[in-house]
Protein backbone atom coordinates (compact mmCIF):
# COMPACT_ATOMS: atom_id res chain seq x y z
CA UNK A 1 0.00 0.00 0.00
CA UNK A 2 1.40 3.27 -1.19
CA UNK A 3 -0.59 5.35 1.70
CA UNK A 4 -0.97 3.99 5.33
CA UNK A 5 -3.46 5.43 7.04
CA UNK A 6 -2.87 6.34 10.66
CA UNK A 7 -4.22 4.42 13.25
CA UNK A 8 -5.14 5.62 17.26
CA UNK A 9 -5.33 2.55 19.68
CA UNK A 10 -6.54 3.32 22.80
CA UNK A 11 -5.84 1.37 26.05
CA UNK A 12 -8.13 2.08 28.97
CA UNK A 13 -6.57 1.25 32.26
CA UNK A 14 -7.52 0.85 36.11
CA UNK A 15 -5.63 -1.33 39.03
CA UNK A 16 -4.58 -3.90 36.25
CA UNK A 17 -1.29 -4.57 37.08
CA UNK A 18 -1.36 -7.73 36.71
CA UNK A 19 -2.05 -7.40 32.89
CA UNK A 20 -1.38 -3.98 31.94
CA UNK A 21 2.38 -4.51 30.88
CA UNK A 22 1.05 -7.55 28.53
CA UNK A 23 -1.84 -5.25 26.81
CA UNK A 24 0.96 -2.50 25.82
CA UNK A 25 3.54 -5.44 24.87
CA UNK A 26 1.08 -6.82 22.19
CA UNK A 27 0.18 -3.06 21.04
CA UNK A 28 3.82 -2.28 20.96
CA UNK A 29 4.50 -5.44 18.94
CA UNK A 30 1.88 -4.47 15.48
CA UNK A 31 3.89 -4.45 12.62
CA UNK A 32 2.12 -0.99 11.57
CA UNK A 33 4.56 1.91 11.00
CA UNK A 34 1.85 4.56 11.72
CA UNK A 35 0.53 3.84 14.65
CA UNK A 36 -0.14 6.37 17.80
CA UNK A 37 -0.93 4.28 21.22
CA UNK A 38 -3.25 5.95 23.80
CA UNK A 39 -3.37 5.08 27.98
CA UNK A 40 -6.11 6.36 29.83
CA UNK A 41 -5.75 5.31 33.64
CA UNK A 42 -8.36 5.99 36.28
CA UNK A 43 -5.96 7.04 38.59
CA UNK A 44 -4.85 3.74 39.57
CA UNK A 45 -3.95 2.92 42.66
CA UNK A 46 -1.54 -0.25 42.35
CA UNK A 47 1.92 0.05 40.38
CA UNK A 48 -0.35 0.34 37.02
CA UNK A 49 0.86 3.71 36.28
CA UNK A 50 4.40 3.27 36.76
CA UNK A 51 4.57 -0.12 34.92
CA UNK A 52 3.00 1.96 31.82
CA UNK A 53 5.87 4.83 32.46
CA UNK A 54 8.42 1.61 31.74
CA UNK A 55 7.57 1.98 28.15
CA UNK A 56 8.93 5.79 27.94
CA UNK A 57 7.57 7.41 24.71
CA UNK A 58 6.98 4.31 22.67
CA UNK A 59 3.18 5.16 23.91
CA UNK A 60 2.23 8.62 22.41
CA UNK A 61 0.17 10.17 25.00
CA UNK A 62 -0.95 8.78 28.84
CA UNK A 63 -3.30 10.72 30.86
CA UNK A 64 -3.89 9.13 34.85
CA UNK A 65 -7.21 11.05 36.78
CA UNK A 66 -9.91 10.15 38.05
CA UNK A 67 -12.85 9.19 35.74
CA UNK A 68 -16.58 8.87 35.37
CA UNK A 69 -16.23 5.43 34.10
CA UNK A 70 -14.99 3.15 31.50
CA UNK A 71 -16.35 4.61 28.66
CA UNK A 72 -16.09 8.60 30.34
CA UNK A 73 -12.06 7.41 29.86
CA UNK A 74 -12.81 6.18 26.50
CA UNK A 75 -14.49 9.12 24.93
CA UNK A 76 -10.73 10.52 26.81
CA UNK A 77 -9.12 8.09 24.88
CA UNK A 78 -10.88 9.38 21.81
CA UNK A 79 -10.40 13.16 21.90
CA UNK A 80 -6.51 12.67 22.33
CA UNK A 81 -6.69 10.16 19.06
CA UNK A 82 -5.71 11.72 16.11
CA UNK A 83 -5.43 8.87 13.86
CA UNK A 84 -7.50 8.30 10.95
CA UNK A 85 -8.74 5.10 12.43
CA UNK A 86 -9.16 4.15 15.90
CA UNK A 87 -9.67 0.76 18.21
CA UNK A 88 -9.81 -0.17 21.55
CA UNK A 89 -7.78 -2.18 23.24
CA UNK A 90 -8.03 -2.31 27.05
CA UNK A 91 -6.11 -3.61 29.53
CA UNK A 92 -6.19 -7.58 29.27
CA UNK A 93 -7.16 -7.32 25.82
CA UNK A 94 -5.00 -8.42 22.55
CA UNK A 95 -4.98 -8.11 19.14
CA UNK A 96 -4.76 -11.41 17.61
CA UNK A 97 -1.42 -11.53 15.98
CA UNK A 98 1.29 -8.95 15.44
CA UNK A 99 0.48 -7.94 11.66
CA UNK A 100 -3.52 -7.65 12.10
CA UNK A 101 -4.11 -4.21 11.60
CA UNK A 102 -1.87 -3.94 8.32
CA UNK A 103 -3.82 -7.13 7.03
CA UNK A 104 -7.31 -5.40 8.32
CA UNK A 105 -5.75 -2.04 6.42
CA UNK A 106 -4.94 -4.40 2.95
CA UNK A 107 -8.60 -6.21 2.71
CA UNK A 108 -9.90 -2.72 1.30
CA UNK A 109 -8.87 0.88 1.01
CA UNK A 110 -10.71 3.22 2.47
CA UNK A 111 -13.23 1.70 4.52
CA UNK A 112 -15.64 3.00 7.39
CA UNK A 113 -15.27 0.41 9.48
CA UNK A 114 -13.27 -2.46 9.60
CA UNK A 115 -14.41 -6.16 11.93
CA UNK A 116 -13.93 -9.31 12.33
CA UNK A 117 -13.97 -12.18 15.07
CA UNK A 118 -13.02 -12.66 18.57
CA UNK A 119 -11.23 -15.27 20.75
CA UNK A 120 -11.89 -15.75 24.47
CA UNK A 121 -8.89 -16.02 26.89
CA UNK A 122 -8.45 -16.73 30.40
CA UNK A 123 -5.98 -14.94 32.37
CA UNK A 124 -3.48 -16.89 31.19
CA UNK A 125 -3.85 -16.04 28.01
CA UNK A 126 -5.05 -19.30 27.02
CA UNK A 127 -7.99 -19.50 24.12
CA UNK A 128 -11.31 -20.48 25.33
CA UNK A 129 -12.79 -20.28 21.93
CA UNK A 130 -14.62 -18.21 20.16
CA UNK A 131 -16.84 -15.34 21.84
CA UNK A 132 -20.26 -16.90 21.27
CA UNK A 133 -21.70 -14.22 19.30
CA UNK A 134 -20.32 -14.23 15.99
CA UNK A 135 -20.05 -11.74 13.45
CA UNK A 136 -22.29 -11.88 10.57
CA UNK A 137 -21.17 -11.99 6.98
CA UNK A 138 -22.66 -8.34 6.21
CA UNK A 139 -22.50 -6.20 9.62
CA UNK A 140 -25.29 -3.61 9.31
CA UNK A 141 -26.25 -1.59 12.10
CA UNK A 142 -29.66 -4.04 12.37
CA UNK A 143 -27.17 -6.79 12.78
CA UNK A 144 -27.08 -5.76 16.65
CA UNK A 145 -30.91 -6.69 17.11
CA UNK A 146 -30.05 -9.67 18.96
CA UNK A 147 -27.19 -8.36 21.14
CA UNK A 148 -23.70 -7.62 20.25
CA UNK A 149 -23.17 -9.60 17.40
CA UNK A 150 -19.22 -8.17 17.11
CA UNK A 151 -16.85 -6.90 19.71
CA UNK A 152 -15.73 -3.19 19.97
CA UNK A 153 -11.86 -5.00 20.28
CA UNK A 154 -12.49 -6.24 16.75
CA UNK A 155 -13.93 -3.04 15.44
CA UNK A 156 -11.46 -0.60 13.47
CA UNK A 157 -13.34 2.81 12.29
CA UNK A 158 -12.80 5.83 10.69
CA UNK A 159 -12.30 8.36 13.15
CA UNK A 160 -14.43 10.90 11.89
CA UNK A 161 -17.59 9.09 11.66
CA UNK A 162 -17.34 8.10 15.50
CA UNK A 163 -19.16 9.67 18.41
CA UNK A 164 -18.47 9.71 21.95
CA UNK A 165 -20.05 7.03 24.16
CA UNK A 166 -23.16 8.09 25.82
CA UNK A 167 -21.73 7.71 29.70
CA UNK A 168 -25.49 7.46 30.77
CA UNK A 169 -25.00 3.85 30.42
CA UNK A 170 -22.39 2.23 32.39
CA UNK A 171 -22.42 -1.39 31.06
CA UNK A 172 -23.64 -1.66 27.48
CA UNK A 173 -22.94 1.55 26.04
CA UNK A 174 -20.75 0.30 23.66
CA UNK A 175 -23.66 -1.57 21.88
CA UNK A 176 -24.90 1.97 21.55
CA UNK A 177 -21.64 3.15 20.19
CA UNK A 178 -21.64 0.95 17.90
CA UNK A 179 -25.12 0.95 16.39
CA UNK A 180 -24.47 4.81 15.55
CA UNK A 181 -21.24 4.36 14.23
CA UNK A 182 -22.44 1.48 11.81
CA UNK A 183 -25.40 3.81 10.92
CA UNK A 184 -23.09 6.63 9.56
CA UNK A 185 -21.25 3.93 7.65
CA UNK A 186 -21.36 2.89 4.12
CA UNK A 187 -18.29 0.51 2.93
CA UNK A 188 -17.85 -1.56 5.92
CA UNK A 189 -15.40 -4.72 5.17
CA UNK A 190 -15.62 -8.24 6.80
CA UNK A 191 -12.02 -8.53 7.28
CA UNK A 192 -12.83 -12.73 7.72
CA UNK A 193 -10.17 -12.67 10.41
CA UNK A 194 -9.29 -13.00 14.15
CA UNK A 195 -8.64 -9.35 15.19
CA UNK A 196 -8.50 -9.31 18.83
CA UNK A 197 -8.42 -11.66 22.18
CA UNK A 198 -10.95 -10.69 24.85
CA UNK A 199 -10.55 -12.07 28.82
CA UNK A 200 -13.08 -13.66 29.88
CA UNK A 201 -15.48 -12.11 33.02
CA UNK A 202 -15.37 -8.37 31.77
CA UNK A 203 -17.99 -5.82 33.41
CA UNK A 204 -21.54 -6.96 31.51
CA UNK A 205 -20.49 -10.60 32.99
CA UNK A 206 -20.02 -8.84 36.56
CA UNK A 207 -23.35 -7.26 36.48
CA UNK A 208 -25.74 -8.90 34.04
CA UNK A 209 -28.89 -7.74 35.34
CA UNK A 210 -28.18 -3.79 35.23
CA UNK A 211 -26.72 -4.82 31.43
CA UNK A 212 -29.60 -5.99 30.32
CA UNK A 213 -31.28 -3.09 31.77
CA UNK A 214 -29.39 -0.71 28.96
CA UNK A 215 -29.35 -3.04 26.30
CA UNK A 216 -33.35 -3.05 26.11
CA UNK A 217 -33.19 0.19 26.26
CA UNK A 218 -30.51 0.88 23.70
CA UNK A 219 -32.24 -1.62 21.27
CA UNK A 220 -35.66 0.19 21.98
CA UNK A 221 -34.05 3.57 21.35
CA UNK A 222 -32.50 2.36 17.93
CA UNK A 223 -35.46 -0.33 16.98
CA UNK A 224 -38.46 0.62 18.57
CA UNK A 225 -40.36 -1.21 21.33
CA UNK A 226 -42.13 -3.62 19.86
CA UNK A 227 -39.50 -4.73 17.59
CA UNK A 228 -37.49 -5.23 20.77
CA UNK A 229 -39.69 -7.17 23.06
CA UNK A 230 -40.09 -9.68 19.86
CA UNK A 231 -36.84 -10.26 19.68
CA UNK A 232 -36.48 -10.59 23.52
CA UNK A 233 -38.86 -12.82 23.61
CA UNK A 234 -37.07 -14.78 20.87
CA UNK A 235 -34.47 -14.68 23.41
CA UNK A 236 -35.79 -15.98 26.04
CA UNK A 237 -37.59 -18.92 24.27
CA UNK A 238 -33.94 -20.24 22.56
CA UNK A 239 -32.26 -20.15 26.08
CA UNK A 240 -35.29 -22.24 27.30
CA UNK A 241 -35.04 -24.38 24.62
CA UNK A 242 -30.69 -24.88 25.24
CA UNK A 243 -31.09 -25.05 28.86
CA UNK A 244 -34.34 -27.80 28.10
CA UNK A 245 -31.51 -30.01 25.75
CA UNK A 246 -28.80 -29.56 28.30
CA UNK A 247 -31.17 -31.19 30.87
CA UNK A 248 -32.19 -33.42 28.89
CA UNK A 249 -28.53 -35.07 28.00
CA UNK A 250 -27.67 -34.92 31.85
Amino acid sequence: MTHLPKISVVTVVFNAENIVGKTIENVLSQQYENLEYIIIDGASTDSTLAIVKTFGDKISKVLSQNDRGIYDAMNKGLAYSTGEYVIFMNAGDFFYNNAVLRDMIATQPDADVYYGNTKIINSKAEELGDRRHTPPKNLTWKSLQMGMCVSHQSILAKRSLVEAFDIRYKISSDIDWTIRLLKKSTLIVNTGMYVSKFLEGGLSAQKQKQGLKERFDIMQNHYGLARTLLNHLFIAVKYLFQKLSRNSMT
